[in-house]
């Protein structure tokens, strides 16, 4: 599903194959001796492709029981095994509008799964299979040592294909990625590991098998219509565990750790910025005087566009900071108030 420039991936992943790394070793002509540098050099290369190889191969080996294939009455997607307790953390939009979920695992065990709790904004939610089935949780990395160019790999279903690997490197972090529909995904990870429907809510790993990110989404082209390719984005595994922690303890999230202003914003049709269409009693907009109708048009002198840029803004904001807000004024008066950032409520 297309929304804005971004290609939700809540129905399948992508293939992966690990080929021998092909290494051409330097020979001397006519009788000539090669020199000890030249066999060293010669006899190391297959040596380290053969390594990389059979390290790729022991990742997946150690990666797969904890992915699993989320299949609901909407489609298909992946989750990552989150506890021995039957807990599989997916993204929120693989279920949104299921009325039935059932989980199969890498072994081809397949079990009927509840709901324990979703949060919209940061496109996450927990499923649970209940206990006794002898579940191997995955081993959760530390996100914020993650650097650009490490490689990394994405485990998934894509396409219904199951337990499918792709491979790339870390190309970016700290992406501000929209979803569409005012769900922002802050500090992401950009990947150049294929993402493909079915591959969200799977597991994006290093090479030392641990997960560090949450396969999430593809870039759009939008000369194509279809996915950017090699542009992907995965939701860092430090969120990850404490959001999914939150709700399987909670039931729901009780600290986002998210800025919120305390209204409800759309699209103009008539003119750029982030239109007022509902405003909370009592919140950080309503104690300014900001009033359905108005326009947000700026951030701490930051434009905003659209409703999307005004929810992009946001997310890289802290509950408690102070900003000021440029606001257009139903009659067309423009205006600059200040406004304390409250916290987004849990889902």
């Amino acid at each position: 599903m297309l929304r804005h420039s971004m290609i939700r991936t809540a129905r399948i992943a992508s293939a992966l194959s690990v080929g021998t790394l092909l290494v051409a070793g330097c020979g001397g002509s006519g009788n000539a001796t090669p020199s000890t540098t030249t066999a060293n050099s010669a006899d190391s290369s297959p040596s380290s492709a053969t390594s990389l190889e059979q390290q790729f191969v022991a990742v997946v080996r150690q990666t797969q029981p904890s992915v699993a294939q989320i299949q609901t009455d909407q489609g298909l997607g992946s989750g990552v095994i989150f506890d021995v307790n039957g807990d599989i953390v997916t993204n929120a939009h693989v279920l949104a509008g299921a009325s039935s979920i059932w989980v199969t695992l890498a072994d081809g065990r397949r079990f009927p799964a509840r709901l324990v709790g979703a949060y919209a904004p940061d496109d996450l939610a927990v499923v649970s299979v209940g206990t006794g089935h002898a579940l191997k949780p995955a081993r959760f990395g530390d996100s914020s040592k993650l650097q650009v160019g490490e490689i990394v790999l994405a485990a998934g279903n894509p396409l219904g294909l199951q337990s499918s690997i792709t491979d790339g490197i870390v190309s970016a972090l700290g992406r501000n990625v929209s979803e569409g529909q005012g769900v922002v995904l802050p500090g992401a990870i950009q990947t150049s590991a294929p993402i493909n429907p079915g591959n969200s809510g799977g597991a994006l790993v290093d090479l030392q098998a641990q997960v560090i990110g949450i396969p999430t989404l593809a870039a759009g082209n939008p000369q194509s219509g279809g996915a950017a390719a090699g542009i992907g984005f995965a939701i860092p595994s430090n969120l990850v565990r404490d959001i999914a922690g939150q709700i399987v303890r909670y039931g729901r999230v009780v600290q986002s750790h998210r800025a919120a202003i305390g209204v409800s914003v759309a699209d103009s049709s008539y003119r750029p910025g982030a239109l007022v269409v509902a405003v909370q009693s009592g919140g950080p907009a309503d104690k300014t005087g900001i009033v359905p109708g108005d326009s947000i048009d700026a951030i701490d002198g930051k434009t905003v566009q659209s409703a999307d840029d005004f929810a992009t803004l946001l997310a890289t904001l802290e509950p408690g900071r102070t900003v000021k807000l440029t606001i257009t004024r139903q009659d067309g008066q423009s205006t600059t108030v200040t406004a304390t950032l409250g916290k987004l409520a849990g889902g």
